[in-house]
């Protein structure tokens, strides 16, 4: 009895201790200002809770502490929630996932195409998502909607691809899952939410956002820019609605994972097609499956989902074979959480992601990385090699630089992602492969000559006009400014980038391959920018 007893106590140290070195290495990851907008994180592993703290300000201007029960909006994932109604109302009998949509909104356009449940879910529709059409400006970000209303504002937009052939994050294929939620329930979605989800799980401090309702234990939320911090844009909460309106804690989102994970929520079968990889029409597979995204943490099966919304940015992940969940919430758009989550579930599961002893490599084999590397016309990836360092460029991507760790595999500085390149049975190098926390995507090398632009001159005059403030989205901005004599061009939060000139109105970003036309009037005035970047992208000028 005696040993036995020793043998436990040696057994709960043992625990003790354990907890408290992962809470020390995560509190090195968490670096809220103490007097800035804050934060909380929850780590649970086996069912039990090694980590629950708060940090920095609720509220800046009362002086409010964060706790670990303040409420935020959790943006996208809301996602989950609307998925699961989705899927409970299928087990119902009440929807089918490979139902046409017009079934249940009758006059939508579907432009001859089969937009399906299930391409709604995977964000594989094709249709254009609301929050990337060029009218959605701040102002129209504050008026009211209707779920109607909402599906008429993007309804007759152009679809962006065929159904199913691409993935693209897409907002407007959540909103019209809300609407056919409330069609086929006959009730709100809010209604449904709480009365499915919410109350029988005792997620008391959860609830649909609004912007009017006294809301207890609320955090504020707050933006950054020019280094100040201000209270976020107004957003009517009608807006996001089923793909982002909720409101939640860490703890209460824990419940919903735990709960889910348990087939309490819908049934094992569904939940297993939700967390399961998406498939395109061609084979490929997708990082999503129904609300939630599929991913690893160091081979580790990973479960997750994140949002950002006005004055928030949230992350959530649970990894199901190691019983271990993370979430961290923010109140300002200025902390990210995302990639703490990440390394915070290596901690403890004993595989932290470890800093990568760099090594050099002769001129020689890293000139021989360098090549145009593609899955698609729109998807390469550029390696160049430049006084003795080699570089890598994506399509619409920032150059970054390459750090070898050992032959043929490299990493990037303050990055989870890894860069290997592969070889054939003759030693040929034939391709490159990115590892990271989602699925590893792979690049095949090509004969393409190496992109590069020439530039032209532009006098000083004209730069000047295209100097200014550029609207992008609500609290983010695109300044042009002077300096030195040469353009340059800095978002919000980010790093000014030099611009280049390849035409009298166009530019490239140096070190980028991203492009920004300056747009003009008549009397030849700049009136707005276009972003070349996945797409294109107006900004109007603002100031």
């Amino acid at each position: 009895m005696k040993k036995l007893l020793i043998t436990c106590i040696s057994l709960i140290v043992s625990v003790q201790v354990s907890a408290k070195s992962y809470s020390k290495q995560i509190d090195a990851l968490l670096t809220f200002e103490k007097d800035g907008p804050g934060g909380v994180a929850l780590v649970v592993k086996d069912g039990k809770t090694i980590y629950r703290k708060a940090f920095g300000m609720a509220n800046l201007e009362l002086g409010v502490k964060m706790q670990p029960d303040h409420i935020f909006r959790i943006g996208s994932i809301t996602k989950q929630f609307t998925a699961s109604a989705i899927l409970k109302l299928v087990e119902e009998g009440k929807i089918k996932l490979d139902d046409d949509i017009s079934v249940y909104i009758k006059d939508y356009p579907t432009h001859g195409h089969k937009i399906t449940i299930e391409h709604l879910l995977n964000h594989t529709s094709g249709i254009k998502s609301y929050t990337g059409m060029e009218k959605w400006d701040g102002e129209e970000r504050k008026r009211d909607f209707t779920p109607t209303e909402l599906v008429d504002y993007f309804k007759n937009q152009p679809m962006d691809f065929n159904p199913g052939e691409k993935f693209r994050y897409n907002n407007s294929g959540y909103i019209l899952l809300g609407h056919i939620i409330e069609l086929v329930s006959g009730k709100t979605y809010e209604e449904y939410i709480q009365d499915n989800f919410f109350t029988p799980l005792n997620m008391e401090r959860s609830s649909y956002g609004s912007t009017s309702r006294i809301i207890k234990g609320r955090a504020y939320g707050y933006d950054k820019a020019d280094d100040k911090y201000k209270n976020a844009d107004f957003l009517s909460m009608t807006q996001p609605y089923a793909a982002g309106s909720l409101l939640s804690t860490v703890d209460d989102v824990h419940k919903w994972y735990k709960a889910v994970m348990a087939d309490k929520v819908i049934t094992q079968e569904n939940r297993t097609k939700a967390h399961t990889r998406s498939v395109l029409n061609n084979g490929e597979q997708t990082d999503y499956g129904y609300g939630w995204s599929i991913g690893n943490i160091q081979g580790t099966k990973m479960v997750q989902h994140g949002g950002g919304i006005n004055g928030f940015l949230t992350a959530s992940l649970i990894l199901p074979e190691k019983d271990v969940f993370v979430a961290i919430f923010s109140n300002c758009n200025c902390n990210y959480p995302g990639e703490v989550a990440n390394k915070v579930a290596a901690i403890v599961i004993d595989k932290p992601f470890g800093d990568l002893e760099t090594i050099s490599l002769e001129e020689e084999l890293l000139k021989s990385y360098e090549a145009v590397y593609e899955k698609s016309d729109d998807d390469q990836r550029t390696i160049t090699y430049s006084d003795g360092k080699l570089y890598s460029l994506r399509t619409g991507g920032t150059k970054y630089e390459l750090f070898a760790h050992e032959k043929d595999r490299f990493h990037f500085e303050d990055s989870l992602s890894t860069l290997s390149f592969n070889r054939d049975t003759s030693g040929k190098i034939e391709s490159a492969t990115l590892h990271t926390t989602g699925q590893d995507q792979t690049w095949k090398r090509t004969e393409k000559a190496i992109p590069s632009y020439s530039s032209v001159d532009v006098d000083l005059k004209t730069l000047e006009s295209y100097v200014g403030k550029y609207e992008l989205a609500p609290e983010f901005h695109i300044n042009i400014f002077n300096e030195d004599g040469s353009l340059y061009a800095q978002a919000t939060g980010q790093n000014k980038l030099q611009m280049v000139a390849i035409e009298q109105n166009k530019f490239v970003l140096k070190d980028t391959d991203i492009k920004i036309s300056i747009n003009l009037d008549e009397n030849g005035k700049s009136t707005s920018l276009t972003l070349h970047q996945n797409g294109d992208h107006e900004a109007k000028k603002v100031d």
